[in-house]
């Protein structure tokens, strides 16, 4: 499959904004925004213009790899958001938002989407009593995302939600620490997404 399998810490240099790739590295001073805060590769420091084409294609890279899509998904989920009653680029964030593998880490669960995209894979976490094990699946206001039992004990799902206090939790949902257990209170607005986004741009990237 068309997984991208160097750093991902050039991703985040490359759009010059911390992305939270590789979880508890991201808030030390090891982190790589934090040591060398320019692009990756011979010409990084370089300054170079960019076209209205080029702000819109950043745009929308930093999106897809905030979340951890391929091409194909990203498209697909922006398709879905297009259909949607409502604006179209608010409609994008919220449908990324309530992707399980996003829930799972803005839950704490796990420390990066990535980390919480394979974990969902493995089945280790149940939607409102029944085992889901599809990365995409969407939550709704109401439901209950939850760690397994027999998962409880793993190390990684343990450890994050432990650190889950430093990360923050979203006003739109609701952690019980000790059941390991979150619950979807209600959709977020615009303005409780505070990543440096400008969905606008995406939209008409594709309207081209």
């Amino acid at each position: 499959m068309a997984r991208y399998n160097d750093s991902v810490c050039k991703l985040c240099r490359r759009e010059g904004l911390k992305l939270f790739l590789k979880g508890d590295r991201c808030y030390t001073e090891k982190c790589a925004i934090e040591r060398r805060a320019y692009a990756p590769g011979q010409h990084g420091q370089a300054r170079s213009k960019s076209s209205e084409y080029g702000t819109q294609l950043r745009e929308k890279q930093k999106v897809k790899r905030l979340y951890g899509l391929l091409e194909s998904q990203f498209r697909l989920s922006f398709k879905k958001a297009d259909q949607t009653k409502g604006v179209t680029g608010e409609n994008l964030l919220l449908g990324l938002e309530s992707r399980l593998d996003n829930m799972v880490y803005r839950f704490g669960f796990a420390n990066s989407r990535s980390e919480a995209r394979q974990l969902v894979r493995h089945g280790h976490f149940l939607v409102n009593g029944r085992k889901v094990n599809i990365p995409s699946y969407l939550c709704r206001p109401g439901d209950a995302v939850e760690v397994k039992e027999k998962s409880r004990s793993v190390a990684r799902i343990a450890q994050a939600v432990e650190a889950v206090e430093r990360r923050g939790l979203p006003a739109w949902l609701e952690l019980d620490k000790q059941a390991f257990k979150g619950t979807v209170k209600n959709f977020p607005e615009r303005a409780d997404l505070t990543m440096p986004v400008n969905e606008q741009l995406i939209v008409e990237l594709y309207s081209k």
